[in-house]
Formats: structure tokens, C-alpha cells, sequence
């Protein structure tokens, strides 16, 4: 795997995979491992806790690695739990150092300090950042075209609550690529799709996307994948081999017509 980690030592904030891909999708993967640097000890939880969704993305990093090898595309990925900090989350957000995920309290995190809040930062959050902006300029710089698809997995039941979607595409008012991969999803009559759904940006899951893309004009999305869908290796080639095949096929869709189409207000 040709991948460059920023940091040193066991705990890499973070790790670039496939670095020089010259394809046109850049993949980030904000919750892809749930590891807890030894500083911050457990925070207080069982170790069953800890490979839970509270922690990570279950199955999303294999999905991200595949997209990013098929597609040679790079990847930005997160190496510490989103429970040390939210790396797609506003500083401002009160769920960036969560007290309480889901219905599970987090004691780790209860009453955490400006200075303990500000090592978080510096620890995880800055370099997981600062690393994707030197990736897409140097991109841009070398004049690749660049669209940002943000990996993700969801939960099958979120407080008792059943979510039939199996997948879900998360935007804003930029469909240039949320439009055609929905489209895509529900030629399938076998598929669920979410719009929108489980999230929307109203939950403010969408900051990395807002940040990194939005800010540059670049097109993007974000895509959810109902974690039992993507358990095993099986559900993971499965999952990333589709949604290869519609990105492919909407950058050859583009380059016939001569480039992306504008952006266009959401309908749904």
C-alpha cells in the first residue's frame, strides 16, 4: 500500500493512502479506526465499548481503501477515535468532544478543560485537517481535478429507532455529484437509498465537506453505508465495487458532455 502518515510513532493522526492517485476522487474517511492514544487511557469505557459505533465507522475504511485503489484516488483517513475528538465537526460543535454518544456516557470526556480540549485538537483534529488541505492544493496546484467523497456507515438501529435505508447520500444544494449517484442507487430495486438520510447537513455532519470542498467550488458528497451491510469482506468488495462503478461512470458521463454540471438546488 503506498500510503504517508503525518506524526510519528504508534499514534499517526493520520494517513494519507495512494497519495500521487491521479483519478479525480479524493476519499476521506473521518471515522475510520477506534483508537484511543494511550494518554487518554480508555476514557473510562469497557473494551466492548470500544468497537462499537460510538467509537468508528465499523467497515468504512475498507470500503474507503477499495474505492481509493479501484479509482486511484487518494485517501485521507482519521487513525483516532472520534471519541478523543470529532474531526467532522466545527470546533464550536457542543458533540465535538462528546460527554455522551448516543445513549452511552463517556466519562473520559465529561467536564474537559480549554487546555484539554486545545491537546485534542492539536493531537487529532489540526493535523487530520491540516493534512487534507495540503492534499487537495497540491492537487489543484497540479491541476487534477478534484471531487471529495467523504466515506461513512451508519447504524441499524440508532436509540431503538430501525433505519431501513441501506445506504444514504448526504448534500447540500450541490447535486453535481449527490444527483447522479442517487439516480445511479435507485436503478435497483433491491436498494433502499437514502436522501438525506440518516443525516442531513441540518446535524452538522457535513463539515469536512463544508471546510474542504465547498469552500474551493469543488463538487462532493457524503456517503452513508448501514454498517451490517459492510461487516465483512464480502459486503465490503460488494459495496465499494458498485459505487466504483458509478463514479466511473459519471466521470466518463461528464467528460463526454464537457465537464460537470453546475450546481443545482436540492428537491429532495
Amino acid at each position: 500500500m503506498d500510503e504517508r502518515s503525518a506524526g510519528k510513532g504508534h499514534d499517526v493522526p493520520v494517513r494519507v493512502v495512494n497519495p500521487d492517485g491521479a483519478g479525480p476522487y479524493l476519499f476521506v474517511c473521518e471515522h475510520a479506526s477506534n483508537h484511543l492514544p494511550r494518554r487518554f487511557g480508555t476514557l473510562g469505557l469497557a473494551p466492548s465499548d470500544l468497537v462499537r459505533h460510538i467509537a468508528w465507522d465499523p467497515g468504512a475504511l475498507p470500503v474507503a481503501r477499495r474505492l481509493s485503489e479501484i479509482l486511484d484516488g487518494p485517501l485521507v483517513e482519521s487513525c483516532i477515535s472520534r471519541l478523543v475528538i470529532d474531526c467532522n465537526r466545527p470546533l464550536d460543535a457542543p458533540d465535538l468532544v462528546p460527554e455522551t454518544s448516543e445513549l452511552t456516557v463517556i466519562p473520559g470526556n465529561a467536564g474537559l478543560s480549554a487546555a484539554g480540549r486545545a491537546e485534542r485538537v492539536a493531537v487529532s483534529y489540526a493535523p487530520f485537517h491540516d493534512t487534507l488541505s495540503d492534499v487537495i492544493d497540491r492537487r489543484l496546484a497540479a491541476g487534477l481535478e478534484t471531487r471529495i467523497v467523504a466515506i461513512h456507515t451508519f447504524t441499524p438501529v440508532y436509540k431503538g429507532q430501525p433505519r431501513p435505508w441501506q445506504i444514504g447520500i448526504i448534500h447540500d444544494e450541490d447535486e453535481r455529484l449527490a444527483g447522479p449517484m442517487i439516480s445511479a442507487l435507485r436503478r435497483d430495486k433491491h436498494l433502499c437509498v437514502g436522501v438525506n438520510q440518516p443525516y442531513s447537513p441540518a446535524d452538522r455532519v457535513y463539515f469536512t465537506l463544508e471546510r474542504h470542498a465547498r469552500s474551493r467550488g469543488l463538487a462532493c458528497a457524503m456517503i452513508e453505508i448501514r454498517n451490517d451491510e459492510v461487516s465483512g469482506e464480502a459486503g465490503q468488495r460488494i459495496w465499494a465495487e458498485r459505487l466504483a462503478g458509478i463514479l466511473r461512470g459519471l466521470e466518463q458521463q461528464q467528460s463526454h458532455t464537457g465537464g460537470e454540471r453546475p450546481a443545482q438546488h436540492a428537491n429532495s
